[in-house]
């Protein structure tokens, strides 16, 4: 079990980050200043359609070059966190597209403000809708933070799991084991994400 705490609090903080970092993408999207929304349109484009494994090597190793030096640890979960915030962004573009405006215009017209508005009708509507796309982000969180072992990380799930593999040279039943507590661990917060789904959801 070594490494599996460290392995879930990587994937937490960068998808807490990641959220909110999408919240402002989103906002930014939907911007009048042209200059807002291209910055969130690179950086969704940029985050869905290149390999995680390159960001975390442009945070490590090209910020590096550039005498940035970022540990491993932080360089794993800013990757992370970049890449969670551009798919989170879309999700929540798309679920501000489903909800009609029009909810907002009568809330406005019966004397609620635009906050309450957005935090009493558009954001419960929002969680909904979200919800369960929020929840394969941190399923790929946490497998993402498998990537780490490439920048040097050694003290996550597979980083412990290489280092027995290095002293052992028993690579497939370390891998194995690593595997199953992946698996586990994925479907603990999948479990974890229905029982509050139920109940949250459920009137």
């Amino acid at each position: 079990l070594a490494g599996s705490w460290n392995t879930v609090e990587t994937a937490v903080l960068s998808m807490v980050f990641g959220v909110l970092i999408a919240l402002a993408l989103t906002a930014m999207h939907s911007a009048p200043q042209a200059v807002l929304r291209g910055i969130a349109a690179s950086w969704v484009s940029v985050a869905r359609n290149t390999p995680a494994l390159f960001q975390i090597y442009m945070l490590y190793f090209g910020l590096g070059a550039l005498d940035i030096h970022l540990s491993s640890w932080f360089a794993l979960v800013a990757g992370i966190t970049f890449n969670n915030a551009g798919y989170l962004a879309e999700n929540f573009r798309g679920g501000l597209k489903a909800i009609p405006h029009t909810q907002v215009r009568a809330a406005r017209s019966l004397g609620l403000s635009s906050f309450q508005a957005y935090r009493l009708i558009v954001v419960p509507q929002l969680l909904r809708i979200v919800f369960y796309p929020m929840t394969n982000q941190m399923v790929w969180a946490i497998l993402m933070t498998s990537l780490g072992v490439v920048v040097g990380l050694n003290d996550d799930l597979t980083g412990v799991t290489q280092a027995y593999n290095v002293l052992t040279f028993r690579t497939f039943e370390f891998f194995a084991i690593a595997a199953v507590l992946y698996y586990l661990i994925a479907k603990g917060v999948i479990l974890l994400a229905r029982l509050l789904a139920w109940r949250l959801f459920r009137y």
